[in-house]
């Protein structure tokens, strides 16, 4: 690697905004080696750059299988302080016939992805559509969900992808939980906006192949004031709810994900959404 290509990598990361973090989904991409990661950049130091261009990163992977201990250290070990990662869990749990049974699974996915230290955000529990979720096992489930891990409080969002499961039943359990669940822009999966918990989970899924930056600005400087709302305790009046929000409150952690679609432009959308936060400067 040239002297050129180690000093595309900065020291320090991408700041949170008011509890705005912006991401992308995982950071092992082939196309993203042309129009994201400098040429030249061995892909054992593509999680350095990446978590210094961006706040988080959501972690795919630990959906179809979990890590050894040892590598979550290591992910620590390459991100800048005040980095995030959020995770999604295993779909061998969230697939499980019998939810209210998969505790020691979930302690054991738990107390390993823990290695992460301060780099851990929330953790993510998805539900294909199709999969039929009994309600009462699913409240038995959430029971399960520990709230801390190796001292650090832990914060867990629901991902629901089956349209007849999403109601307000559903975002009742979360609230009385404190489970965020996610909110996404897609047009196949569920998208309501309900607040039900102290922190926002975003996942943007329509990433265009033919723009630039994935999204076209206009949609991305919406983005930019719903982030801000959200942080600032408001309600963004122009997305869907199911319920009655409870009155707003003083400050909320917002993650935000470009995620899926015209995937080879995701970063450049993230990056795009930090610049119009105020995050980054270039």
């Amino acid at each position: 690697m040239s002297a050129t290509t180690r000093d595309a990598i900065p020291a320090e990361g991408v700041p949170a905004v008011d509890g705005i973090r912006v991401g992308i989904g995982g950071w092992t991409y082939a196309p993203w080696r042309d129009n994201f990661y400098p040429r030249g950049l061995v892909q054992r130091r593509e999680l350095e750059y990446a978590s210094r261009q961006l706040s988080a990163i959501e972690i795919n992977g630990t959906y179809y299988g979990t890590q050894k201990p040892a590598t979550y250290a290591k992910w620590r070990e390459e991100t800048p302080p005040g980095f995030m990662f959020s995770a999604k869990a295993p779909k061998r749990i969230t697939q499980s016939r019998a939810l209210a049974k998969t505790g020691a699974q979930v302690e054991d996915f738990v107390g390993g992805i823990a290695e992460l230290g301060d780099r851990l955000g929330p953790l993510v529990w998805q539900f294909d559509a199709g999969t039929r979720i009994e309600r009462d096992e699913l409240t038995a489930f959430v029971g399960l969900l520990p709230r801390q891990a190796a001292g650090r409080r832990l914060r867990h969002v629901l991902d629901v992808r089956d349209p007849g499961a999403v109601d307000a039943d559903l975002v009742g359990l979360a609230r009385a939980h404190g489970l965020a669940l996610v909110y996404t822009d897609s047009e196949t999966h569920p998208n309501v906006a309900d607040l039900t918990a102290d922190f926002v989970y975003a996942r943007l899924m329509r990433a265009r192949a033919g723009i630039a930056a994935g999204y076209p600005a206009p949609e991305l400087e919406a983005w930019a004031a719903r982030a801000r709302t959200w942080a600032g305790g408001g309600l963004p009046e122009d997305l869907p709810r199911l319920t009655q929000t409870p009155s707003p409150r003083e400050g909320r952690d917002v993650f935000v994900f470009f995620i899926a679609a015209a995937k080879e432009r995701n970063p450049a959308a993230a990056m795009a959404l930090l610049r119009l936060l105020g995050a980054r400067a270039d």
